[in-house]
């Protein structure tokens, strides 16, 4: 069982890696206040990249990347080399013991696919927690790359939407907060208003007529998900200046959801 302090789950958005902001020093502050930081990151910019030097070109359903058998390869260089190693690189430097897994290593994310247009993606999540309170209760922070093992074909790498992750993995180690940090303000109306909370009997609603719409979707789905669970979760924008810290000091910032 890990530690005494609250567990927060912190998904650091790919759209966020790479800008002047305080997202690695919040979370290195929170391991030293005694709080329980997991970090679960995208990089599908840097997928993108990578998949246009490469010559594979980039599609999209419902905000979810389609991964077929060239592009799995690409997306697990990617999300478990670069990008999980060079935040875990940017916390080491900050005083933060961090240690990168992936969701499939140590039996963490099992995954099915269930949408067979979105090709080796995982929709529907089994989360093995042990890997993560291991590594909490060695006084680590955890940084998730979004990949699973498939259940069903042979243990074959899935992708794995990392918003999904970020919800799934909140739910089963039973975190206190699930904060979403990304480079808008929150969820916006259809006039770019900031929607200070949307309640669960909106969400769908609020996505058939296009307010919520695109990677918002994944995000709000997740934190659902995790509010089933007993999780806070709030979408924030993690460019602005200690975001992670205001939002768990109580200040009224971004959305909230559930």
């Amino acid at each position: 069982m890990a530690g005494q302090g609250s567990i927060v789950l912190v998904k650091i958005g790919g759209s966020t890696l790479g800008a002047q902001d305080t997202a690695i020093a919040d979370v290195a502050a929170l391991r030293r206040e005694g709080r329980q930081p997991i970090v679960v990151h995208g990089g599908g910019a840097m997928i993108s990249d990578w998949m246009g030097r490469l010559g594979v070109k980039s599609e999209f359903v419902d905000g979810l990347r389609v991964t077929d058998e060239v592009s799995v390869e690409v997306v697990a260089a990617v999300l478990a080399g670069a990008v999980n190693k060079r935040l875990v690189q940017e916390l080491s430097a900050v005083g933060a013991l961090a240690s990168g897994i992936s969701g499939a290593d140590g039996g963490l994310l099992e995954g099915r696919v269930d949408r067979p247009e979105l090709g080796r993606v995982a929709a529907s999540l089994k989360v093995d927690p042990t890997p993560l309170l291991r590594l909490l209760d060695d006084g680590c922070v955890p940084v998730v790359a979004p990949l699973a093992l498939d259940g069903a074909e042979g243990r074959n790498l899935l992708n794995v939407n990392a918003d999904t992750a970020a919800g799934a993995i909140a739910a089963a180690v039973g975190a206190d907060w699930l904060v979403f940090l990304t480079d808008v303000d929150g969820v916006l109306d259809a006039s770019g208003g900031l929607l200070r909370r949307v309640p669960p009997e909106r969400v769908e609603q609020l996505i058939g007529d296009g307010v919520i719409d695109g990677g918002m979707i994944p995000k709000v789905r997740a934190c659902l998900a995790a509010a089933e669970a007993g999780v806070r979760g709030r979408i924030v924008n993690g460019t602005r200046p200690n975001a992670l810290a205001a939002c768990l000091d109580g200040a009224e910032t971004g959305t909230a959801i559930g």
